[in-house]
């Protein structure tokens, strides 16, 4: 494809990545709900609003106490206590605590004021209108103190964080209900060539299942993003054109897989830029995944991707997941990755450095998870992670390595 020639230099990954990056807006925000919120990236940073906890509460069943009045108490010395009532979880206390007096409590009940610890209900003994304590506490013992875990004005959370569950639960604590997230993408899927049929269908001679929209759409959406499905492509160049046209109009991203190399029946960067798009490069220097188109069209995006699904897999993992997170602000935009040791030798006779599909043993080495062509599926479907080998090289088992995991 002459036309094409002032975007054939093969880049390096890194290169890659940092054009596309360079290319994104600031991400839109929006307010969304906590119950809503999961996955998505804050754009603003949150400082708590009160104490976590709130006030002095027990963190078990038993008796608010003076730990003086109780420090010599054991089996054989049990400490006679007065009973002065009890306090369940949401109810306020009334009255001050004298000393060698006790007061029922149960788990989240505030503490009464003077008390300084709780004796587990285990360690007494009930004796009429008195308590008996067999054990010692030490003060502030089964007790969750005002603002031990935050306080008042702390920071919770950084803008360019993850929603996780573990801080919608700590937002949650604390009282917030909706927080200022960056708007998700809608990214379109694309999948062209006149071999393919949606499963369910009978299949023909020349004829393959097409699978990449279903694995993107899972891709996407753990990067933050919303998956846009759209109909299967054939390889002409007006369908081609259809297809990318609708696609641009109804998302903010377009991800195409098949058509991106440099044959007769690869439409998409022709199609892409009859319809006005900016080709931005195509070709990276990695194995699999060399033909990748990124371009731009009126501040939206294509990812061009290979339609062999290894191939399509690698390519968004390392090229368009970082621009979806980008896209949405996050702080951390590549994949993360996890020091591993090799459980056998590996190499990478080619010229280009190679993405290599690795598994986990229960020990944590890292060993390939099969064959690794880029139209094998199965090997695939067992990795956990990349193995990022330079072109040339022969590691030896025992080597310590960096995987990026994908899980």
């Amino acid at each position: 494809m002459a036309s094409h020639g002032k975007h054939c230099h093969v880049l390096d990954l890194e290169i890659a990545v940092n054009r596309i990056l360079a290319t994104l807006p600031a991400p839109q925000s929006e307010r969304i709900g906590l119950n809503e919120a999961a996955g998505s990236v804050l754009l603003e940073s949150i400082d708590a609003p009160v104490d976590l906890p709130p006030f002095d509460n027990s963190s078990m069943d038993g008796y608010a106490l003076r730990a003086a009045d109780v420090a010599g108490a054991s089996t054989a010395n049990p400490v006679r206590l007065r009973w002065r009532g009890r306090i369940a979880a949401g109810e306020i206390p009334s009255e001050k605590l004298g000393t060698g007096e006790c007061i029922r409590l149960f788990t989240g009940a505030p503490l009464p004021s003077d008390a300084d610890a709780v004796v587990m209900q285990e360690d007494t003994r009930v004796d009429g209108d008195t308590v008996l304590v067999l054990d010692a506490v030490r003060p502030g013992e089964n007790v969750r103190l005002q603002g031990e875990d935050i306080r008042r004005g702390a920071r919770l959370t950084e803008a360019g964080n993850e929603i996780t569950a573990g801080l919608i639960g700590l937002l949650g604590a604390t009282g917030i209900e909706t927080v200022q997230a960056a708007r998700r993408p809608v990214v379109g899927l694309v999948a062209t060539g006149s071999e393919l049929v949606t499963a369910g269908q009978m299949l023909t001679p020349g004829q393959i299942y097409e699978s990449n929209r279903a694995m993107l759409a899972t891709l996407v959406k753990q990067a933050g993003g919303t998956a846009k499905t759209l109909p299967l492509v054939r390889d002409t160049l007006a369908e081609t054109q259809a297809a990318l046209a609708t696609a641009f109009q109804e998302c903010d991203i377009v991800i195409t897989s098949g058509g991106v190399s440099v044959g007769e029946m690869d439409f998409v960067k022709a199609a892409f830029e009859s319809l006005g798009g900016e080709l931005q490069f195509w070709q990276v220097a990695m194995r699999p995944g060399k033909p990748f188109v990124f371009g731009r069209w009126k501040g939206k995006y294509l990812f061009g991707l290979p339609g062999n699904p290894v191939s399509a897999f690698v390519t968004f993992w390392l090229l368009a997941r970082p621009a979806l997170r980008k896209w949405q602000g996050a702080k951390q935009t590549s994949a993360p990755s996890q020091p591993s040791i090799l459980g056998e030798a590996v190499s990478n006779p080619g010229a280009r450095r190679h993405f290599m599909r690795m598994r986990f043993d229960a020990e944590g080495k890292a060993f390939s998870a099969g064959k690794q062509a880029s139209h094998v599926l199965s090997s695939l479907a067992l990795a956990e992670g990349l193995l990022d080998l330079p072109a040339g090289a022969q590691l030896a088992a025992g080597t310590p390595v960096r995987v990026l995991r994908f899980r």
